[in-house]
């Protein structure tokens, strides 16, 4: 990757969280009170880990295309594609395809109260 493709992808991921910024801005500014702040951090939260989930989803459709063009790659000339780049490929767009599922059951298990405490019973041993 050179110098020129990667400042052009700074410059694109900058404005776009420049204008998740705005909007969001604009969001608190319009509320009245407190109250009206907190629920729409909220509900932007809400729309955020939606496009985090969304955005895995993509990422792991491309990376897994990725892989699969890298092991025809390795097919046709293996010396100039080892295995390794589209295994790795493969781990990385099996980890972003499972990522939202893991981020729901990371969620109920940490954030809710639905579990029991484990406790002994019955009679203990005294000399």
């Amino acid at each position: 990757m050179t110098i020129k493709s990667f400042k052009g992808n700074t410059s694109l991921l900058l404005k776009l969280v420049c204008f998740m910024a705005a909007i969001f801005a604009v969001d608190v500014a319009l509320a009245q009170d407190l109250g009206g702040v907190s629920s729409t951090v909220y509900s932007n939260f809400a729309k955020l880990s939606k496009l985090i989930t969304a955005g895995a989803y993509i990422a792991g459709l491309g990376f897994s295309l990725a892989a699969i063009m890298k092991f025809k790659g390795h097919k046709d000339n293996p010396t100039q594609v080892p295995i390794g780049t589209p295994v790795a490929l493969v781990m990385v767009a099996a980890a972003l395809l499972f990522l939202p599922s893991i981020l729901g059951v990371t969620g109920e298990t940490v954030f809710t109260d639905g579990g029991t405490v484990a406790t002994s019973t019955g009679t203990a041993w005294v000399p």
